[in-house]
């Protein structure tokens, strides 16, 4: 089976149902979240989304978003469905007497993933990844590519017309997302990781040199002082991983080495997964090749094998 080449045919377009969007509004709406986020979003202008997390004080993620502008007094949030209730909750509880509301504009507008050469139907010139373009009342933010494939994400208000291409399944959008390498937060990883350990520094989710936010020193210190212990891989295996479940090493004396962080159906065949696992456990599978050193769930599980990541890592510094 061929795990890594180009499958142009998956391009299309399909409603995103599993994510929400979180608005923010008001003269301090960017300043607000300036000091909440991971992410710089003074520096971010109106041409441009990010990647974000919003992290407790000990540096855990309990959200992750793609960020992006509407206006200078509007910013949108978008974030996994199932930790969206309660993430606005808690963000709500920094506001104190800031100039900013936040709601759930997710009944108001509708997000679908752009993937492939549908992109065309909606912008002519493809742009880089973490740009934004505004159509109208629409918004195109360009995405990390996944198994060789441009993405986008489309967000539009609710009711209005879908963009042109054909139709494609929300697992195969998910396999896409998947082997772009970058896991969102869910409710099943809430807390369990710091942003290095999904790779967030390698893939602009992370700015070291912007102000507090909550969690700072912690990442910073993680990043600076050369203490990551963890990172994500991308992985296949032929059982269906669930988001949160545990991976084994073979010489781990019954300890978990490893989250696993997102998971979609292979087209042809298995299961591929963004896994957050001990670098030293990583290292040992890479040396010993083709032998079982990684299971799913218990030592004795199925076969995990780490497939190479689509973009660099930023060194520890």
């Amino acid at each position: 089976m061929t795990l890594n080449r180009t499958h142009h045919h998956l391009g299309g377009v399909v409603k995103l149902t599993q994510l929400g969007i979180i608005r923010a509004v008001g003269d301090e709406a960017v300043k607000f979240l300036q000091g909440q986020l991971t992410q710089d979003i003074v520096a971010m202008d109106s041409t441009q989304a990010r990647l974000a997390a919003f992290c407790n004080a000990k540096g855990r993620m309990q959200a992750s978003f793609v960020v992006f502008k509407r206006s200078q007094a509007e910013v949108f949030l978008v974030c996994s469905r199932d930790i969206l209730t309660a993430t606005l909750k808690r963000l709500s509880m920094f506001v104190m007497r800031a100039k900013v509301k936040l709601s759930d504009a997710s009944d108001e507008f509708d997000l679908y993933g752009v993937a492939g050469n549908s992109i065309q139907n909606i912008a002519k010139n493809a742009i880089s990844t973490w740009q934004k373009l505004d159509i109208g009342e629409a918004n195109l933010v360009f995405l990390y590519p996944g198994a060789g494939l441009a993405r986008a994400m489309y967000c539009t208000p609710a009711e209005s017309i879908a963009p042109a291409g054909e139709d494609i399944s929300l697992e195969t959008w998910n396999w896409l997302e998947v082997q772009s390498g970058i896991a969102m937060i869910s409710q099943p990883i809430y807390e369990s990781f710091v942003p290095q350990m999904l790779n967030y520094e390698s893939v602009g989710g992370v700015n070291f040199k912007k102000g507090c936010y909550p969690g700072q020193e912690i990442v910073a210190r993680s990043q600076f002082r050369g203490t990551l212990k963890r990172r994500a891989y991308l992985a296949h295996t032929a059982a269906a991983p669930a988001v949160g479940q545990e991976v084994f090493h073979v010489q781990a004396d019954d300890q978990p080495c490893g989250l696993i962080a997102a998971a979609a159906p292979h087209p042809d065949g298995g299961f591929d997964a963004i896994v957050s696992i001990q670098t030293s456990a990583a290292a040992d599978a890479a040396e010993h090749g083709e032998k079982t050193r990684l299971t799913l769930g218990n030592p004795g599980g199925v076969p995990v094998t780490l497939l190479p990541l689509p973009y660099p890592l930023l060194d520890d510094i």
